[in-house]
């Protein structure tokens, strides 16, 4: 009783910090309101990176810091990818309206048209509307403020920061144009709502100078008590020793609130006529990502699995799992229906597991919802035909899921449970039940071999050449302090550089190969960062339907071997 009372009389202000996706709200905020109002507290919520957008990409700044031409058509084009006027889009389309900055020097006229069809189409249109988005953030990154970017702010300050110096050093700058936008919707938003607790979500770096400029100013305007939050903080701070960062928050909660996303999310009263539908390059994924207002939510907390060796099991995010009712799950998505107005959902699970998909999809159709939804899986067994045409008559329209080393011999030894075949079956039911699949692929693992990389990219090649697979993208291998393969290097044939922590940041380390693992005297036998390079290159191809037939060797500007596998 006592704990209800409290919360009766608390107001809790919830912000998301510039900057994150600018197409739907991030849904930390929304989880949390919807966990406090169960508690009996008043709940705002604010989402400071689309507001900021909103200001910067405003016919009245921009005609502040002399881009007349951009002024006069960025209402319309918002409008546009709003999806608040459709008939701006063969204008668009044709290349007769908008100006063309550096960002439509890289255009291929002939690949603009494989990719998107003749002129007039939509998705076209939005991709060259995208671009001239982005032009105009390049001039106020290059003339009004170095640290904006359309989904990040001043992130190089914070991305694996060892220590807190130069961001601190930062924010005893005065606030910069952009800063003084931001704090002053956060000065007009405590101004009107009294906060007794502000909560600031820091999910990713590019937020926590946002989140410092916030807690700084509330720190010196405001008696309420101020939290910080969210994926960096719970993968970043563990081990945070610098006492400076209390000059701009009072808490710092790491593993707080564990039962919140048990709760339905709340976006009722985020701006969701704001956002905006973004298309920035031809991948079907990003696009997937980045287009449209997907109701973010989780269906279960945790993964199901959490034994990868690259993954950071060891964090309650993903080590803890724990499964709600189907029902329950329908429950909330159709509650959130009613409060957006849209009916996509990305859920944005670890990894969703089979056995609830399964009983959502089955009550998805029980109730008769007309719903789409798509989120990440492990490309296992369980995917047979029977249950993807099940989820696809649902309303799965994609997956994506991680193939990771594309090696049995490695997929074993990171114990990701599911093999080559398995994969490729999966992604065969998946294929011909209609949903589109993503993968994600790694290369650099320690003990990883010049052949088994080789390898890994004819399979690759492959799955595009058969169609199973229609986006891809390659990641290299980073050793995190939280995970199997950080925690215990030597199984796995590498050591860490060092053992001491950061006074600051601490998730990413640095590593060297063990000697006479796959590299001699802590150094790779190859170069890693040509090898990186070409499987981008030669997977980038695949996507456009291009070189399918060369050989997978041509991609490399350095020596390797054949193909191995038959």
């Amino acid at each position: 009783m006592a704990r209800r009372a409290f919360f009766d009389i608390m107001r809790i202000l919830l912000i998301t910090p510039p900057l994150t996706q600018l197409n739907t709200p991030y849904p930390a905020t929304a989880y949390l309101k919807g966990y406090y109002k169960a508690q009996g507290a008043e709940v705002r919520q604010v989402d400071l990176g689309i507001e900021v957008a909103d200001r910067v990409l405003s016919r009245e700044f921009l005609a502040g810091i002399d881009l007349e031409e951009q002024a006069r058509l960025i209402e319309p084009v918002k409008r546009f990818l709003r999806g608040q006027d459709d008939t701006l889009g063969p204008r668009i389309a044709n290349r007769s309206l908008l100006p063309e900055g550096k960002r439509f020097e890289q255009l291929d006229e002939d690949n603009l048209e494989w990719s998107f069809g003749i002129s007039g189409t939509t998705d076209k249109a939005m991709h060259l509307a995208t671009l001239f988005i982005e032009d105009i953030a390049d001039y106020v990154r290059e003339h009004v403020d170095p640290h904006f970017d359309l989904v990040r702010y001043a992130e190089y300050l914070s991305n694996d920061a060892p220590t807190f110096d130069p961001l601190y050093a930062e924010l005893q700058q005065e606030p910069s144009v952009i800063d003084q936008m931001m704090l002053t919707l956060l000065a007009d938003c405590v101004s009107e709502f009294s906060p007794d607790k502000v909560c600031l979500t820091v999910p990713f770096p590019g937020c926590l100078y946002g989140a410092l400029r916030c807690g700084q100013w509330l720190k010196a305007n405001t008696k309420a008590t101020i939290e910080i939050g969210g994926g960096f903080p719970n993968t970043e701070w563990r081990q945070l020793s610098d006492q400076r960062i209390y000059e701009f928050c009072d808490e710092v909660v790491i593993d707080g609130c564990r039962e919140a996303d048990q709760y339905c999310p709340d976006f009722s009263d985020l701006p969701l006529d704001k956002y905006l539908s973004l298309t920035e390059i031809t991948n079907p994924m990003h696009r997937l990502w980045s287009q449209g207002r997907w109701n973010k939510m989780v269906m279960a907390h945790g993964c199901y699995w959490h034994r990868c060796a690259f993954c950071d099991t060891s964090l309650d995010y993903i080590g803890n799992y724990r499964a709600p009712k189907a029902a329950t799950v329908v429950d909330h998505m159709e509650r959130i229906m009613e409060q957006t107005h849209r009916t996509g959902f990305h859920f944005v699970d670890e990894a969703l597991p089979p056995k609830l998909l399964r009983e959502v999809a089955e009550e998805i159709l029980r109730r008769g919802l007309a719903v789409s939804f798509w989120g990440n899986i492990r490309f296992e067994k369980a995917y047979t035909a029977e249950l993807c045409d099940l989820l696809a008559e649902a309303g799965m329209v994609a997956v994506s899921g991680g193939l990771e080393v594309a090696s049995d011999r490695l997929l074993k030894l990171i114990d990701k449970g599911v093999t080559i075949q398995q994969t490729v079956e999966a992604c065969r039911h998946l294929r011909d039940a209609g949903i589109m699949v993503h993968t994600y692929l790694m290369y650099g693992f320690p003990t990883e071999t010049l052949q088994e990389t080789v390898d890994a990219l004819e399979t690759v090649r492959r799955m595009f050449d058969e169609g199973i697979v229609q986006s891809a993208f390659w990641h290299r291998y980073a050793m995190t302090c939280h995970s199997p393969s950080g925690l215990n290097p030597e199984r796995y044939g590498a050591r860490r550089v060092t053992l001491e922590p950061n006074s600051f940041c601490n998730n990413e380390v640095d590593w060297e190969p063990a000697d006479g693992a796959n590299g001699l005297n802590g150094q790779f036998p190859y170069d890693i960062d040509a090898v990186g390079a070409a499987l981008r290159l030669a997977t980038y191809n695949y996507m456009n339907g291009l070189g399918l037939e060369q050989p997978v060797r041509s991609w490399f500007p350095i020596k390797v071997p054949k193909p191995s596998i038959k």
